[in-house]
């Protein structure tokens, strides 16, 4: 289970770290290097996005990654492809995110039968409200699969633990109102907030939107359970090229 998972890692350390990519961006090669470059520097987890048409959680720098590797030729089917090589490969648990639509085509049922058969860990499907999840809940957990849920600043005490109940594996704390990639403020207020999410669940709790630097991390640290890293990856990877991938990500920790 991916819970055990991250339990027994995190006796080992104080807080871990997922990062993002966007399958087929810059190209298939380059996100299999870095896959690679990443689980090599030491994060714990990852989440591999399926490319979508309007990724409404995301912002500018995902969003034009999500429209090139469409344009590019990216596949669900590719992708699903892609995530069973990397998880047979490497020893880190896999989870997909991407948005409800990409299920509702492929099939929800055959979608989650595929993610099991490929050894992926769990899903993230930020535009699919939990009260209105009742097929996908169930063929997740006929998959033993982790439905992943979100929480965000707005979101009242009762409907916390609503999403909670639902959720399995861990959740992931929208670290403010807006998409991703803009400016985190690293405040009070946020821990206000990250109190009440935890009041609300005994899962793990990732954090993400904003999150950029070694600093944000020791931040977070005793705070929440997963640090995720997504937008600065892509944001490097287009200034920099690949191989600055492995040490921005070492340098986090």
């Amino acid at each position: 289970m991916l819970e055990s998972y991250l339990k027994d890692r995190l006796q080992q350390k104080p807080i871990l770290l997922m990062t993002h990519i966007v399958l087929g961006y810059p190209s298939f090669d380059d996100s299999l290097r870095m896959v690679e470059a990443m689980v090599q520097s030491g994060v714990d987890l990852m989440e591999l996005q399926i490319p979508f048409s309007e990724p409404i959680a995301d912002g500018p720098v995902i969003l034009r990654a999500n429209q090139e590797a469409l344009r590019r030729g990216a596949t669900v089917e590719r992708c699903l492809d892609f995530g069973r090589a990397v998880a047979a490969r490497y020893p880190i648990p896999f989870l997909f995110m991407s948005y409800y639509n990409i299920l509702f085509k492929y099939g929800v049922g055959r979608f989650a039968e595929t993610m099991a058969g490929a050894k992926m860990r769990g899903a993230i499907v930020p535009d699919l409200p939990p009260e209105e999840g009742e097929e996908y809940l169930q063929a997740m957990a006929a998959n033993d699969l982790s439905p992943i849920f979100l929480f965000s600043p707005r979101t009242s005490e009762q409907r916390l633990k609503g999403i909670a109940s639902r959720a399995r594996g861990f959740i992931y704390c929208v670290a403010r109102r807006g998409v991703t990639g803009a400016r985190t403020d690293f405040s009070a207020e946020l821990d206000a907030y990250l109190e009440r999410c935890r009041r609300a669940t005994s899962l793990p709790l990732a954090l993400g939107f904003g999150v950029k630097t070694k600093s944000d991390i020791d931040y977070l640290t005793g705070k929440v359970d997963i640090a995720v890293v997504g937008t600065e990856t892509i944001r490097l990877v287009d200034s920099e090229g690949l191989s600055a991938v492995g040490p921005f990500i070492r340098g986090l920790r």
